[in-house]
């Protein structure tokens, strides 16, 4: 038989085989999604969503108990001013957070770094101007001590910024003399210090020039994390510094450059908090550190790196803001509102690792 006889009975056999077959196809069915599955894709792949359904519904709840006080255009705008210092901060721990790494320091730096723009702009007579960047300068300085002992010393993040939490601490009562500086002494020779604390009144709202800084520090941190190689940079060392090594991330810098703006960050709070508070207190935000950990874990960012929202920790930060604000015009005493906010870290860790599971 020669090779055209052989393919003419082979085209024979296929047509036989694709009549018998009645022209059916066959089907596949995909599995049926349920409402939990589609829930769990849709909270992973929008983290903010879940802190900005509950900033809304603690919202709407508080209005319809406390009424119209709470809606108030300036009750509203004192929540965001309560919780402007936390929110910068927060903003330098999400960027620590997203790296699988957490810093227990950043109030520590805050403050020591507010003692400094303070003490170099009244005790030693510096301009207002190089006061505040000596101490953006001493922020970048601790950032870069932490990340030299986790990059290069191979030290936990949680290990490392525990101990300089301490030693910034006593290097701030030191300098300080666990002396507080007053606000008619800033306001004399460096009112550059108090202008973040200066407000504005916007259709009843008074807003403060500190609240709009941490606002445009959002948007700034938001664009870097979501639009530059950097950010790429940083969410993929969280997530998987092997791999992220392997595609050639210098995965060291990246963690260097993190602590470093974290550092600054601080500093920036340090120039927010005097603001707020008026006088530079050498016992100030005592605190901080914890509470800029309860914003970004409410916030959605994930405690094992990798994954979470800038904007999240801001939902975050004004959730907490909400509840105390709600909880205080509502005649709860402050122990139960500290229960609440306890209770809201919980679930929120919890919801984290739910959503962990995708």
């Amino acid at each position: 038989m020669t090779t055209t006889q052989n393919a003419k009975v082979q085209t024979a056999d296929h047509e036989k085989v694709a009549n018998a077959a009645g022209g059916d196809f066959a089907t596949f069915k995909g599995a049926q999604v349920s409402l939990a599955d589609r829930l769990h894709q849709f909270f992973h792949k929008y983290p903010v969503a879940a802190p900005t359904i509950v900033l809304l519904a603690a919202i709407a709840i508080f209005s319809s108990i406390i009424g119209s006080r709470f809606l108030d255009p300036f009750n509203l705008s004192l929540i965001l001013q309560q919780v402007t210092i936390i929110g910068v901060l927060g903003i330098a721990q999400t960027l620590i957070i997203l790296t699988a790494g957490i810093d227990l320091s950043v109030g520590a730096v805050m403050v020591l770094t507010s003692v400094i723009m303070g003490r170099m702009a009244v005790e030693v007579g510096l301009p207002s101007g190089m006061a505040l960047s000596i101490g953006l300068i001493a922020g970048a300085v601790t950032g870069w001590i932490n990340g030299l002992l986790v990059t290069r010393f191979r030290l936990p993040p949680f290990i490392v910024t525990l101990g300089t939490w301490n030693i910034f601490f006593a290097l701030n009562l030191w300098y300080s003399q666990s002396e507080t500086i007053r606000s008619q002494e800033i306001e004399a020779v460096a009112p550059l210090l108090h202008w973040t604390g200066t407000a504005i009144d916007i259709f009843g709202a008074r807003l403060t020039y500190g609240s709009l800084l941490m606002l445009g520090l959002f948007v700034v941190v938001w664009y870097a994390l979501k639009w530059t190689a950097w950010g790429k940079h940083v969410y993929a060392t969280g997530d998987d510094p092997d791999s992220a090594k392997l595609a050639g991330i210098r995965t060291d810098r990246v963690l260097m450059s993190v602590y470093v703006v974290a550092g600054v960050l601080c500093a920036i709070a340090a120039w927010v908090l005097i603001g707020r508070i008026g006088s530079v207190s050498p016992q100030a935000g005592m605190m901080a550190n914890l509470d800029s950990i309860t914003a970004v874990v409410i916030g959605g960012t994930s405690l094992f790196g990798g994954r979470g929202s800038i904007f999240g920790t801001l939902m975050g930060a004004l959730v907490v803001g909400v509840f105390r604000n709600g909880l205080a015009l509502a005649g709860v005493d402050v122990l139960w509102q500290e229960f609440t906010v306890g209770a809201l870290i919980i679930v929120a860790v919890g919801v984290d690792q739910w959503i962990r599971k995708v």
